[in-house]
């Protein structure tokens, strides 16, 4: 019922999996620094049958180096006209903050710092400064480049510790030489784009109140050849808590760094991780700035030599104290563990409140007596959540059947049967229940719902009954346990015979996938969930008064629902650890009828008018990828307007074409 998943089939991909990734080297964002091979895991952290699960994922899902390849050739290399045009607009801007990059070294390559210094010396944005700290480098040749790099530009300074004292700590020396407005985070062999830091200039005179700013990566071989990029998502405080989405390219306020005391020691490794954890906790969401632009490649050393390749487990070991001492300063029962789907990742679950809230289950039906059944079953007698109620909506059941389940059914006190009569509008049927429920927490639930596990939906409450968050949604397989539902994505299908509005992310992906830098893996924030399972509190729902069943009958009132919440200051987010089948509406079956046809286009039109561009800018879904299709494929061009050449005909044409 309710919005997107009659339409799943038209909107999948005719071709191959085109950015979706998962390969060995870059399983590891516990701390901004994923890097190594299996063979440099520690046992205890990453298993043989993990490890044989990571080799599969990445022969069937590794990114296509040729596609990306002519993608930065077409749409990622810097012109001469794009270096002229970019300096005019420098001229423009009132706010150019001195940025200072900070680099921590030790021991690194002759070439391979040299070649960071000079990326950073290329910068087509003149105010910054370049602070390293050498860590007490036994070998003589950094120094003396460094002193020779120093001499060539007043921009650069550098220190040598007298001691080594590892990277929180030649960090913070670094620190001390930073005065600029905010700090940029580099590692002695990476290297910037020459418009990073332009890029990020123009993202603080449009956000002059941004205290971290954040920018897409990717990663650099010994050729110089660019591979493997992770396109981002804006930000997402759940992905956050699971992964370092923010390192690289992390650029911070100064004083916000000094005052929450900069890097930590006892947490090298992810000491990036912790400190983009407390200056989150300590800033507004919309005080962290995505730039979807690769603005940092991240060398991949073949040798395996990193701290975090050759520290996996401290670091992750960090990496988990870090949030689990952030969740416990703000006063909430959380606790952090391993993320099952990757060891390196984690995973948060949040504390049911005591006493547990009541949770009423709304299930509109008419007739199908069977599934009726088995998904009332699967809620009493396969789910260990202790407080619920279950508000069954007949509307207009004919069969015997119905009738004796529901006189069967109305025998527990926890069960009630409202009949609606009337023509089929899946908003007035819910709307009409969530006026009869008791609970604080209302659930809206297809009858073709069956429960997989118990914990479904203790996890649901956990996170929905979490003061900034809406909305709470789950993963939905198939029969076969392929995913019919992992978190809802606006404007997919716009080209692809899709109606352009929304679809399903994941869809008929394997139950076992991690997705894209683990987006079927890691809970996150997202712009909606389908109504075949929504979670809400009550409060949240008659504030705004529930479903639209005027204008949005059977199609997208979850979308448009999840939109208003999102709109009214609280996050909709999703989680893989809530996972229940859905047979997927067998029992209203096919909208072909010409008066169901109208009525979908009709309510098509309603959404586009209600939410206009946001329907094809999905915060969640990066511009660089296209709205064409389900699956992630790069845009050729992106949809992403170019802040320097946004007036240029070309540009003009990239905006018409995103729509």
């Amino acid at each position: 019922m309710a919005a997107l998943h009659r339409r799943g089939k038209a909107m999948l991909s005719r071709g191959g999996r085109l950015i979706r990734r998962m390969t060995l080297r870059v399983l590891f964002h516990t701390n901004g620094r994923p890097r190594g091979y299996v063979r440099r895991m520690f046992p205890s952290a990453f298993s043989s049958r993990t490890a044989a699960l990571a080799e599969e994922q990445r022969r069937s899902i590794a990114p296509s180096s040729r596609s990306y390849g002519k993608w930065v050739k077409r749409h990622d290399t810097l012109s001469a006209a794009d270096r002229e045009a970019i300096r005019a607009h420098l001229a423009q801007l009132p706010y150019q903050p001195l940025i200072s990059v900070i680099v921590p070294t030790y021991n690194t390559p002759a070439t391979v710092l040299r070649e960071m210094v000079e990326s950073v010396k290329a910068q087509l944005y003149p105010n910054w400064e370049l602070c390293i700290a050498d860590d007490a480098s036994p070998e003589p040749h950094v120094a003396a480049l460094l002193a020779e790099l120093a001499a060539g530009d007043p921009r650069v300074k550098w220190v040598q510790r007298k001691s080594n004292g590892h990277i929180s700590a030649a960090s913070n020396s670094a620190l001390e030489l930073a005065s600029g407005a905010f700090v940029a985070l580099l590692d002695h062999d990476d290297l910037l784009a020459e418009h990073a830091l332009y890029e990020v200039a123009v993202e603080l005179n449009a956000h002059p109140d941004a205290e971290i700013v954040y920018s897409d990566e990717d990663k650099i071989d010994e050729k110089g050849e660019r591979y493997d990029p992770y396109f981002k998502p804006d930000y997402s405080y759940e992905q956050l808590l699971g992964q370092n989405v923010i390192n690289h390219l992390g650029v911070y306020r100064r004083d916000s760094v000094i005052a929450v005391g900069g890097f930590r020691l006892g947490l090298e490794g992810s000491q990036d991780y912790d400190l983009a954890l407390r200056i989150v906790h300590r800033c507004a969401p919309e005080q962290i700035r995505h730039i979807p632009a690769i603005l940092y490649h991240w060398r991949q050393s073949p040798n395996g030599s990193s701290f975090s390749q050759e520290q996996l487990e401290r670091c992750i070991v960090a990496a988990r104290a870090a949030i689990q001492e952030r969740l416990d300063e703000t006063g909430t029962r959380a606790v952090v563990a391993v993320n099952p789907a990757v060891p390196v990742w984690h995973r948060v679950t949040w504390a049911i409140p005591t006493p547990a809230p009541l949770v009423s289950i709304l299930i509109p039906t008419r007739d199908r007596a069977g599934l009726v059944r088995q998904c009332v079953d699967g809620i009493l007698d396969r789910t260990d959540y202790p407080h619920v109620e279950i508000l069954i909506i007949d509307n207009g059941s004919v069969e015997p059947e119905s009738f004796a389940l529901f006189e069967e059914l109305k025998k527990d006190a926890r069960i009630r049967v409202l009949r609606v009569e009337g023509e089929f509008n899946y908003s007035a049927l819910n709307n009409a229940a969530a006026r009869e429920a008791r609970g604080d927490v209302l659930l809206l639930l297809n009858n073709d719902i069956d429960v997989i596990g118990p914990h479904w939906l203790g996890e649901l409450v956990g996170l929905v009954m979490r003061p900034d968050i809406g909305i709470a949604g789950a993963k939905l397989l198939y029969a076969d346990n392929r995913v019919q539902h992992a978190g809802v994505r606006l404007g997919m299908g716009t080209f692809d015979g899709g109606d352009g509005i929304a679809g399903h992310v994941g869809h008929f992906e394997t139950r076992q996938e991690v997705g894209y830098f683990g987006q079927l893996a890691l809970t996150r924030d997202v712009s909606a969930v389908t109504g075949a399972c929504l979670a809400v509190r009550r409060e949240i729902y008659e504030a705004l008064g529930g479903l639209d069943e005027v204008n949005l009958k059977v199609a997208f009132n979850d979308v448009d629902f999840c939109l208003r919440v999102r709109e009214a200051g609280y996050r909709v987010v999703w989680t893989p650890f809530a996972e229940l089948h859905h047979y997927e509406s067998v029992s209203r079956g096919p909208d072909s009828a010409p008066d169901k046809v109208e009525r979908f286009n009709g309510e098509a039109r309603y959404m586009r008018r209600r939410w206009g561009e946001l329907l094809v800018n999905d915060p969640f879904h990066n511009p660089n990828f296209t709205n064409y299709t389900a699956e992630l494929r790069l845009a050729f061009p992106p949809r992403r307007l170019r802040p320097w050449a946004m007036n240029t005909p070309e540009e003009k044409v990239v905006r018409v074409e995103s729509r």
